[in-house]
């Protein structure tokens, strides 16, 4: 089975998670591309007979790579089984008011774009003042602080859950062989 994982990133971490989940159907014995969404354009989607598309979410919006390619080819898309790698912080926690705000995110992106995922898997991401501008730093200081106030504010973490992330692609590429 031949497999697009497709990524766009804004510090590096979804580009990491991309790779990981392209590296895991690689040693599942698929054949895989691992494609930033931005190197994208004019990629026949029909060589392939599943998609993973990730992105991270920032102030409740994709990167636009995602939405424009997702836009440009959501009739290819919806057509074979594809997967959205939702990236963000709010996925670390359990607020549920968190979980309905990334929950209509995704549906938001679904009616505007007209790619219907086949599941949208929301994955933690990872804190990176080391690659924040002043102002993002300063305002992710304060939403870790309040979310988890154990955090080094100074200090990269990575909040991604590795084998729940490994768990849920192989449930999902378990589906509709």
């Amino acid at each position: 089975m031949k497999v697009l994982v497709a990524y766009a990133t804004s510090e590096g971490h979804t580009r990491k998670i991309a790779r990981h989940v392209a590296d895991r159907m690689f040693d599942a014995g698929h054949g895989v591309e691992l494609l930033a969404l931005t190197d994208a354009q004019d990629l026949d989607l029909g060589r392939f007979n599943r998609v993973i598309l990730a992105a991270s979410l920032h102030i409740g919006h994709y990167q636009r790579a995602l939405a424009d390619f997702a836009e440009a080819n959501a009739k290819a898309l919806t057509s074979k089984p594809s997967l959205l790698l939702s990236v963000s912080l709010a996925a670390a926690g359990h607020a549920a008011d968190e979980w309905r705000d990334l929950e209509r995110i995704a549906e938001d992106f679904e009616e505007a774009t007209g790619w219907n995922a086949d599941e949208v898997l929301h994955v933690a991401g990872a804190y990176m003042p080391s690659r924040y501008d002043l102002v993002r730093r300063l305002t992710m200081r304060r939403i870790i602080a309040k979310k988890d106030p154990e955090a080094d504010l100074y200090s990269d973490k990575v909040y991604t859950d590795w084998d729940a992330l490994d768990a849920k692609v192989d449930a999902w590429m378990g589906k509709r062989e």
